[in-house]
């Protein structure tokens, strides 16, 4: 529970409710709400299928298993090269707020290499750094809702953000825009799924971390964003780069600000340490069933983590946060995970039996959330993440093809 809340509560709640204003306006607590109920359809069938499936790897064994393996392999490669991105943007936001100007990019790629050599020790001591920076960030966002409240005028003007009408309303388009800037941010709950061979009694444990994080998540951003709309107004909160720090800004309480911006740079670590830790794990998969390079599926023999396949994640992210600018590739992260998930709904639909612990409608409405939301992204992430994922089937096709002619004793697992 703590990897995905880690996971959630991370750079997303310190910028997010802005961009959601701007995109849906007054109605931005109902693209939280559409976020939300497409969350928890997303994290039911998650949770169902982990509970039959144990393993790591998440979806991308779930589509493997229930759908076959080049629809596994779709989830598999989105989930690693939308958050791979999402990786390098977590330490550009980290730099933000903790590196001194002109030194962002070199502390970024600083943050990735300390968390990997974290990582690297083992998920237990991953869960417990995790659990250090999520109890710090909560209460620091537990004194921002309070000191708003108190600044808002108390329960009498957090009422006021109820009503969702009027000229400052979006349109449906905004507020599914809005709905998939939120869904980006409750996307770490994947990460548990993921964690299949490194918990105890993972029937019981996955299903149940999945919608306690879930749950505590939803309840932390309504109250985030409730607070933000009534001392910011929606003219000062859609304005807003650092809405957060505003809010203490303008509350009683001096310290707050500096106190917010540290919270934020920690927020952005955990979420970091949470995201390699489930990435490398989907690439351990992927590369045990040779959809990606064998040697990628070696598990340390002593800390029992797949040390190759997080060396060349972090690497891959060092570079990224040295070369490039990720403000543009939100979109392509976020069509890669909802590509993800609408494989999640996929697989779901396909079980029966004592495995299916929750109504079918529930996998139904998830496929459709991840489609409508998928529709408002930009036509370049739309188009780019197409683009990549076609790249992915031809080069795995390549790859197959190219280990199958080494022989009988090379030969990639056969296909189901």
């Amino acid at each position: 529970m703590v990897l995905g809340l880690a996971s959630m509560v991370g750079a997303g709640v310190f910028v997010v409710p802005a961009l959601a204003a701007r995109a849906a306006g007054s109605w931005l607590l109902v693209g939280l709400a559409v976020a939300a109920v497409v969350a928890f359809a997303n994290a039911t069938s998650s949770a169902q299928l982990a509970a039959q499936y144990p393993t790591s790897g998440g979806t991308y064994v779930y589509g493997r298993e229930r759908l076959g393996h080049r629809v596994g392999f779709v989830a598999g490669w989105a989930f690693v090269i939308g958050k791979t991105a999402s990786l390098a943007a977590m330490a550009l936001t980290f730099a933000a707020y903790a590196a001194p100007a002109g030194w962002g990019r070199p502390v970024g790629a600083g943050v990735v290499v300390a968390l990997t050599a974290v990582g690297y020790r083992g998920v237990t001591r991953t869960a417990r750094l995790g659990r250090v920076l999520v109890g710090v960030v909560l209460v620091v966002l537990l004194a921002v809702i309070v000191a708003g409240s108190v600044a808002a005028g108390g329960a009498g003007g957090l009422r006021a953000v109820v009503p969702v009408g009027g000229e400052a309303a979006g349109d449906l388009t905004g507020v599914l825009r809005s709905a998939g800037l939120w869904f980006f941010a409750f996307a770490g709950y994947a990460r548990i799924a993921t964690m299949g061979e490194e918990v105890r009694d993972p029937r019981r444990t996955i299903p149940r971390a999945i919608v306690l994080a879930l749950s505590i998540a939803l309840v932390l951003y309504a109250a985030v964003t409730a607070v933000c709309v009534a001392v910011l107004g929606l003219p000062g909160l859609s304005g807003s780069r650092a809405p957060l720090r505003d809010v203490a800004v303008a509350t009683a309480w001096p310290a707050l600000a500096p106190t917010v911006q540290v919270a934020a740079a920690l927020a952005a670590a955990g979420a970091l340490a949470a995201l390699l830790t489930g990435v490398s794990r989907t690439a351990l998969a992927m590369a045990r069933n040779g959809d990606l390079p064998t040697w990628l599926a070696a598990v340390h023999p002593r800390h029992g983590v797949p040390h190759r396949a997080e060396l060349v994640l972090a690497a891959a992210v060092v570079v990224l946060v040295l070369t490039v600018d990720l403000r543009g590739a939100i979109g392509f992260s976020s069509f890669g995970v909802l590509v993800y998930y609408a494989v999640a709904n996929l697989a779901a639909l396909t079980q029966d039996g004592a495995d299916r612990r929750y109504p079918r409608a529930l996998a139904v409405l998830g496929l459709v959330g991840c489609l409508a939301l998928a529709l408002t992204l930009p036509v370049a992430a739309v188009v780019g993440g197409s683009g990549v994922l076609a790249v992915g089937l031809v080069g795995r096709a390549v790859h197959r093809r190219t280990a199958g002619r080494r022989g009988p004793t090379e030969r990639p697992p056969q296909e189901p």
